[in-house]
């Protein structure tokens, strides 16, 4: 985007207000907003010509090879207005390799994808663990201690009982012992006696 002397002007006030506050004459804040409403039409107009763009892209794309010549311009303009280039642009760009411009294409189209398939993992992956931090008085304070200090002594710690063996005299209980059967409920006792 280009600015023209005027614009420049305007821009390097509103920086300064922005830098060091003051209040702005009324003629000012006019320049001001004028200046943000043109940046905000030229920023409408940049996405309406990059959607043609990428509409002329498709439209030569699907009358490939015959498009070959015009397919090729079209997207080099689309990759350096920043266009990152589809699965459909890759495929085209294969069937057309036996041209040197196309087999050019092909790979800084490849370049570009796995570059974005990339910050889309990055994006979408968790960074790194926090590590961990010792606590005071382990270790690591014990290293920074310049003065060994008495350990003071400790009893032994109990040994852990171990897992017992499966007695081999006794048998291994079925699943009815485990989870008996279940009883159906008796009727109320005022049932019974009509019966």
């Amino acid at each position: 985007m280009a600015f023209s002397a005027d614009e420049l002007r305007v821009l390097r006030r509103a920086l300064a207000v922005a830098l060091h506050p003051a209040p702005l004459a009324d003629a000012d804040v006019h320049d001001c907003l004028r200046l943000a409403g043109s940046v905000d039409e030229a920023v409408r107009e940049a996405n309406r010509l990059r959607a043609f763009l990428l509409a002329d892209l498709a439209r030569y794309r699907t009358a490939l090879p015959g498009s070959a010549p015009g397919y090729l311009e079209l997207l080099q303009d689309a990759l350096a207005a920043g266009y990152d280039p589809t699965p459909d642009d890759l495929a085209a760009l294969r069937g057309l390799r036996a041209l040197p411009v196309a087999a050019a294409l092909l790979e800084r189209c490849r370049r570009l994808a796995e570059h974005s398939v990339r910050a889309r993992l990055a994006a979408v992956t968790p960074g790194p663990r926090t590590r961990l931090l010792a606590l005071p008085g382990g270790r690591a304070a014990a290293a920074q201690d310049p003065k060994p200090r008495p350990q003071p002594k400790s009893e032994p710690a109990p040994a852990r009982p171990q897992p017992k063996a499966p007695r081999p005299d006794r048998p291994i209980p079925t699943p009815g012992e485990v989870f008996p059967p279940r009883r159906k409920p008796l009727p109320p006792p005022a049932a019974r006696a009509a019966g």
